[in-house]
């Protein structure tokens, strides 16, 4: 058993409650993801056998691998970009698509599920930090794009998803979180029909305490679990 893996795990669960008491949210309303991408399966049971049920991966292929070898009450997370013609290959097998960034994948992943006669969970992803080398939709586009998909029968918009840029002070995030959060409840204001959005994926492992004060539901933590991520083993 790696004993640091377990203690790096514990350490971020005790971070993310110190931020839940600060702002006097509850600890449960905060969910980690253990960013898995490029970790072994023996990683992963590792955490698993600690309690933790949440895995994101950022490429299809490997969490489809990756499925095919772990416990099936895992809980699986599309994080990275998806391409449309991936999208098959993870419908029933993930629990949320955290990057839905166009109304051609929406309608992609609609029409998927339609298949497997099941409702996907989506979140959409937001680039408000306005970088040019991040996929998402710009903060004004979220709205129009969420009355397009409103009616999807095979679709259930949760949410809202940002990747916050890389900076070394992590307080200079929060300005994004903020904007975040109150996008959601904007969103939220305008009463659309079959839309109530509670979930909010963002925070890694350089600002993820930041998040949280901010409102986020939900932490993609990879290198604040794992260690540093090992590029030469993905296949």
């Amino acid at each position: 058993m790696d004993t640091q893996l377990i203690e790096q795990y514990q350490e971020c669960l005790q971070n993310i409650r110190n931020s839940c008491i600060k702002r006097n949210r509850s600890f449960e309303d905060v969910k980690l993801i253990a960013v898995s991408k490029t970790k072994p399966v023996e990683d992963i049971l590792t955490l698993y056998n600690a309690g933790c049920r949440d895995f994101g991966e950022n490429k299809v292929q490997e969490l489809v691998d990756k499925y095919q070898q772990l416990p099936k009450d895992i809980h699986w997370h599309m994080i990275g970009h998806l391409q449309r013609n991936k999208v098959k290959y993870i419908i029933d097998k993930v629990c949320l698509i955290h990057s839905v960034d166009s109304l051609e994948l929406a309608e992609e992943i609609n029409k998927q599920a339609a298949k497997h006669n099941l409702v996907m969970n989506i979140l959409i992803e937001v680039n408000v930090a306005n970088e040019e080398s991040k996929f998402g939709l710009h903060p004004n586009q979220v709205e129009d794009f969420i009355y397009q998909v409103a009616n999807f029968q095979f679709i259930k918009v949760v949410g809202l998803m940002t990747v916050a840029p890389y900076v070394d002070i992590s307080e200079e995030n929060r300005q994004y979180f903020v904007r975040l959060c109150q996008l959601l409840v904007d969103i939220n204001s305008k009463n659309i029909d079959n839309i109530t959005i509670d979930s909010l994926s963002m925070g890694m492992t350089n600002d993820y305490e930041i998040a949280i004060e901010e409102g986020a539901t939900m932490v993609r933590i990879g290198s604040g679990i794992f260690g540093d991520r090992i590029y030469h083993q993905i296949s």
